[in-house]
């Protein structure tokens, strides 16, 4: 099955309007994200808990890394260099961190607030190599922003 972007965009719409607590939202939306596409083994977030550092947050899927520094892997580069990360082989990317062996592309986009202060990364991980396109990226940006941006919540995904 993949995922009905409109679909999944008014199912998480409702799910979330007039929510502002940070984890429900981040919830919420890993676990509809999740579960709306085979393709997605591994979905949730990374949260910014100190200088340069990243904690697991609420996901979907089998355990993940625990923390994740933000000069390592693909969630860190995502962290450091605010830029959605597309990894077509994660084997290829330098640095990547195996937090499960059979991951072998990964999507990950950086969440910021309004003060462009960064508060987490959200990941996607496949067992299908090259299997994430930029119009995941885009719609998923799309959904991130739709969530976390409202007037009472106030963050935004560049």
């Amino acid at each position: 099955m993949r995922v009905n972007y409109q679909d999944l965009h008014q199912t998480i719409a409702a799910l979330t309007e007039a929510e502002d607590d940070t984890v429900a939202l981040m919830a919420t939306v890993a676990c509809e994200v999740h579960h709306s596409d085979d393709r997605f083994d591994w979905t949730g977030f990374y949260r910014v808990t100190a200088p340069g550092l990243l904690k697991i947050g609420p996901y979907q899927g089998g355990h993940g890394c625990l923390v994740i520094p933000f000069d390592r892997g693909v969630c860190g580069a995502a962290a450091r260099t605010g830029e959605v990360q597309l990894v077509p082989d994660v084997d290829a990317f330098p640095g990547h961190i195996a937090c499960a062996s059979s991951t072998r592309s990964e999507l990950v986009l950086p969440v910021f607030n309004n003060a462009d202060t960064l508060i987490g990364v959200f990941d996607i991980d496949s067992d299908q190599p090259d299997i994430f396109t930029q119009t995941d990226a885009t719609e998923l940006r799309t959904i991130l922003k739709m969530v976390f941006e409202s007037e009472s919540f106030g963050v935004s995904i560049r």
